[in-house]
């Protein structure tokens, strides 16, 4: 008789009522003139040289993912084989492959969100709803973990006025969020997905009936899911902007609640 089998974590299929959801979410944003997106921009070891992403327009990235295989944001074929061949050569080995991809929301305005309560801050709700997608162990907002390394004044954005765009910034390091709430600038997260547990090389473990030494079960699994995550990840940010959207103008219809985000003047 086989050891038994600890509980099965949540399986990825769950995910599919978060995308269409997600996708209800998504439309409603983009009718009010936000639209959210994602690409990949590492998987294990590859990584999209940041020269061929600077200078373009998320809208430019996100096109460009959705014609990838593995949803980089780059029409490069040197940089998408890179990508291939890293996949390839972990499935040859029995590996998985973890990576990082970038979740993106333009047109967001601002005061979404609150200062006010911890559970209320947007960037708060934002890396809950990400870490709550399986196997992402890592969120970042903005600059993330690279503003630790940084002094003051290569951190926080300067900001501007002009009569034509008004309050602006030329930065974006917070990530299009400070304090808790949206400043008008595009919210930017990524996140960081380990590599899927289910290896054909298979690791030790321990039978829990007799506590003697043993391998961990062979099964199906794909070499890696972050292209497929990074969807996911769009889903959780335009569900989570949504919900802050209903929360700032709570509307019975939605043309009160476009009425009501037009007639908000932002300053």
């Amino acid at each position: 008789m086989p050891p038994p089998l600890p509980p099965s974590p949540s399986s990825s299929r769950e995910t599919a009522g978060r995308v269409a959801a997600g996708a209800l979410c998504k439309d409603l944003l983009r009718r009010l003139g936000i639209e959210v997106g994602s690409f990949v921009i590492s998987i294990g070891s590859a990584e999209v040289p940041k020269e061929l992403i600077e200078g373009r327009s998320f809208r430019e990235l996100f096109e460009a993912a959705e014609k990838s295989e593995v949803r980089i944001p780059v029409l490069d074929e040197e940089v998408e084989e890179r990508f291939k061949r890293e996949i390839d050569e972990a499935k040859a080995k029995g590996e998985s492959l973890g990576g990082v991809f970038v979740v993106y929301a333009t047109g967001v305005p601002v005061g979404l969100g609150s200062h006010t309560q911890w559970d209320k801050r947007l960037d708060g709700r934002i890396a809950q709803a990400l870490m709550s997608i399986q196997a992402i162990k890592g969120v970042e907002i903005g600059l993330g973990f690279e503003a630790a390394r940084l002094p003051g004044s290569k951190v926080h954005d300067e900001i501007f006025y002009s009569e034509e765009k008004g309050f602006y910034r030329l930065t974006n390091n917070a990530g299009g969020i400070e304090g808790g709430i949206t400043n008008g600038e595009p919210v930017v997260v990524k996140a960081a997905m380990k590599p899927i547990p289910t290896l054909y090389k298979p690791l030790r473990s321990v039978d829990l009936r007799t506590k003697e030494p043993f391998e961990a079960s062979i099964e199906r699994s794909d070499v890696c899911a972050v292209p497929a995550a990074a969807v996911v990840g769009e889903a959780m940010l335009a569900i989570t902007l949504a919900g802050a959207l209903l929360e700032k103008f709570p509307a019975d219809s939605f043309e009160e609640l476009q009425r009501a985000l037009n007639e908000t003047q932002v300053y």
